[in-house]
């Protein structure tokens, strides 16, 4: 009895040695943490107390800090042109461009640029060259003086300066100030008298009074680039050509034919888009269409046959009866800019031009 007594007592007092240590081992990692950071736990307990509502408010905002979402930037403004016109003293927000269409392939665009020429050949199969002339010399000289001014205000000019200087030789041999005096309507016209006389030099002097049916001839006589060299051209010659005045320049951007804003890149870029059989027709019908409905201003979008083709539909009036008076020269009952017009022109309904000062 006794020796059972002795070996429970003995089990006892190992199993409480075991327990202790087990407790122990546990608080050592504590103990062990507290003497790292060099403060007893009532002293971190006290710091942890101590923290203010500002700094647990401080605390929470840099948590929340990388949460925060950016604005969305802002979109530039579209205004429709009635309500900005209407605010006096205020610019009208800038429109945005429209863009050319999604997912237009390179075949795609070609088969729209050249149904665009169809329709337009449609409009207009009477399209010309809107200067009076009878010859290439004609030409030249009325095509070097329509910069800068009307083909209308050119046309009621040339006249007179013909009639007096017929040819080359007697242009070139005329006295600056009388001719000076002759082109005074059609604006700067000492520079214009320096580059006619001074051209029609060259012709008596390189070329025996002839114009030359050449690209690389035509543009280095006086006030020839290539713009005058290429309705010379197409239209005393029969040589194609396109010629990209600020007509064609606006509506083959508007159509979204070509992005270039050079003349020469723009020559380039529409010409691989048509034969080139077809550029001085196509030249023609561009720019009666932009000198009649696609004006650049006020487009008449409300009245273009082309509507369904055009990127940009939606820039001018779109109201079919206020587009209608927007629209000029024949299209609008009007005269047009020869006094001499074809008579296809006159058999569509065309109006010849006044003569000077007659109204």
């Amino acid at each position: 009895m006794k020796k059972s007594a002795a070996s429970k007592e003995s089990a006892a007092s190992v199993k409480s040695a075991a327990s202790g240590e087990t407790s122990a081992s546990k608080k050592a990692p504590a103990a062990g943490k507290s003497a790292a950071s060099g403060e007893p736990p009532a002293a971190r307990k006290t710091s942890a107390a101590k923290k203010t509502p500002a700094a647990k408010k401080a605390g929470a905002a840099k948590k929340a800090a990388p949460l925060k979402r950016q604005a969305p930037a802002k979109k530039p403004a579209v205004a429709p042109k009635k309500a900005t016109a209407a605010v006096k003293g205020v610019a009208p927000a800038k429109t945005v461009a429209p863009k050319p269409p999604r997912g237009e392939s390179r075949t795609a665009l070609v088969r729209r640029a050249r149904r665009i020429d169809r329709e337009l050949a449609e409009v207009y199969p009477y399209a010309h060259p809107e200067l009076d002339f009878e010859n290439p010399f004609q030409l030249v000289v009325a095509t070097v003086l329509s910069a800068q001014t009307t083909d209308l205000r050119v046309n009621q000019t040339t006249p007179a300066l013909f009639a007096k200087y017929p040819t080359p030789e007697d242009l070139a041999a005329a006295v600056p100030e009388e001719v000076e005096e002759i082109l005074r309507p059609t604006g700067f016209f000492r520079a214009k008298t320096k580059s006619v006389i001074g051209l029609s030099k060259a012709l008596t002097e390189d070329f025996g009074g002839e114009v030359p049916g050449r690209l690389e001839d035509l543009v280095k006589l006086p006030g020839v680039g290539r713009k005058t060299a290429f309705v010379v051209l197409g239209n005393a010659f029969g040589r194609p050509g396109i010629t990209v005045d600020t007509h064609f320049q606006r509506l083959v951007r508007r159509w979204r034919w070509t992005e270039e804003t050079d003349p020469d890149k723009i020559e380039a870029a529409v010409g691989a888009l048509f034969p080139k059989s077809d550029w001085t027709d196509l030249s023609h019908h561009v720019i009666w269409h932009g000198r009649r409905i696609c004006h650049a201003r006020k487009p008449a979008c409300g009245a273009c046959p082309i509507a369904p083709l055009c990127p940009a539909y939606g820039e001018g009036e779109t109201d079919p009866e206020k587009a209608k008076k927007l629209l000029k020269y024949e299209k609008g009952g009007f005269p047009g800019q020869r006094l001499k017009p074809p008579q296809a022109y006159l058999d569509a309904g065309g109006k010849p031009a006044p003569p000077l000062g007659a109204g």
